[in-house]
């Protein structure tokens, strides 16, 4: 299941065969499989799905949020439609046969543990976390980032990206030919994927250009929850029945932050560099592929790059040094144990066996490494945006103190060492 750089290594071919039938691995992924852990924080977290605008330039996001804490509400649903299992296993390059039918046994009862169009939890106004995923991902998949930080008192908006850098996406739009011609045409959904490079394609140009447009979306998205902020009515090409005028004067505009993993975390770096009202930036395993060195003297925000143990390498690690300017807080940590893709929720959903198998887990806990990744940028989040809350509690880990995390990076960085 990868999801991020395509830099690792078994990603450059085909997915291994399992040594057993589909029937027996589905059963087996069945005894073994985990949940997405709940959010720990005071807060009940509700999630919703929000389209606005026809066609491409338009912004698709899953929002978390406090919720009411009523009982009668569904979870949330993982994965939503069959087209991203099919998305997933061509990402992946397995045969269509696997995403459409054995991720999809497997994967389409998960729910993820937020409750569904819960009503807003109003009377407070909330800090915002804008939030980009890695490539091959879509917005469902850091579900387990996103409700721990809705529970303790954030809005977060997990923006789908439509640069053809997640595994599916999809669209709606306008044909005329189609509805009430007195009315507005009908829509019509358009499905795209992720677009694989052509052969002897230099990557860098497209990563570069797709950073940007990345960049732009979260900017669109965060244009879009200003004005719902601000009471302006907002139209939800989704036909779900949430009463957004609830969150009118409930987001804190002073108290903004981008966060992302691998080319998402290249996101937010990009994205910090375009826009100010981000207050400060947290990059999980970062892929410094798709920024240029134009960028990184224009992000003047405080940045927390949390690492895994096992995924960067020297050349990444000293363009992420590259963005140390006197005058501009940078905090590089990194989790001893983990892997690229101790991040996602995949590393919850599959035993230690199969996880070692698809490099879904390393060689610590998933929840150990998920609640330093968590406490740690909780911890950053208050200290530069300002917060009135305990998350200072966790403050040792910006500098590497404690079980499982080392400051810096376990990255030789002496010249000639192996990049």
């Amino acid at each position: 299941m990868k999801l991020c750089s395509r830099s690792e290594t078994w990603s450059e071919s085909p997915s291994p065969a399992l040594p057993f039938s589909s029937q027996i691995c589905l059963q087996k992924l069945k005894q073994i499989g985990m949940e997405i852990p709940e959010g720990k924080g005071p807060y009940s977290v509700g999630c919703t799905d929000l389209m606005s605008g026809n066609g491409i330039e338009g912004t698709f996001l899953r929002l978390y949020y406090p919720s009411q804490n009523h009982m009668n509400y569904e979870k949330t649903k993982w994965i939503p439609n069959k087209e991203y299992y099919s998305g997933l296993s061509r990402f992946l390059n397995m045969y269509w046969i696997v995403g459409e039918l054995i991720l999809a046994d497997y994967f389409g009862s998960v729910t993820s543990p937020a409750k569904w169009n819960a009503e807003f939890k109003t009377g407070e106004k909330y800090p915002l976390i804008i939030f980009s995923h890695g490539l091959g991902a879509f917005r469902t998949l850091y579900s387990a980032i996103c409700i721990e930080m809705a529970s303790r008192g954030f809005i977060v908006a997990s923006v789908e990206h439509r640069d053809q850098s997640s595994s599916a996406t999809y669209y709606y739009k306008k044909n005329p030919t189609k509805g009430n011609k007195s009315k507005s045409p009908a829509l019509d959904e358009e499905w795209m994927y992720y677009r694989e490079l052509k052969p002897d394609e230099n990557e860098q140009p497209l990563r570069r250009q797709q950073v940007q447009q990345r960049a732009d979306e979260c900017i669109r998205a965060l244009k879009l929850l200003v004005k719902i902020n601000s009471g302006v009515p907002t139209e939800n090409i989704l036909p779900l029945n949430f009463n957004w005028r609830l969150l009118k004067n409930s987001i804190d505009l002073q108290k903004i932050a981008a966060m992302g993993h691998s080319f998402g975390a290249a996101t937010v770096i990009e994205t910090l560099s375009k826009d100010a009202r981000f207050k400060c930036g947290v990059a999980l395993d970062a892929w410094m592929l798709p920024l240029s060195d134009e960028v990184y003297p224009k992000v003047h925000q405080p940045l927390l790059f949390i690492n895994s143990e096992k995924y960067q390498w020297a050349s990444n690690i000293l363009e992420m040094k590259k963005l140390n300017y006197k005058g501009r807080e940078r905090k590089m940590i990194t989790i001893i144990g983990s892997v690229h893709q101790s991040f996602p929720d995949f590393t919850f959903l599959t035993g230690k066996k199969l996880g070692k198998i698809f490099n879904l887990i390393g060689d610590i806990d998933p929840q150990i490494a998920i609640d330093i990744i968590n406490k740690a940028s909780l911890a950053f989040l208050q200290k530069h945006l300002g917060l009135s809350k305990d998350f200072n509690q966790w403050d040792s880990l910006l500098n590497g103190k404690g079980p499982n995390v080392i400051p810096d990076t376990n990255v030789d960085l002496t010249p000639g060492a192996s990049q």
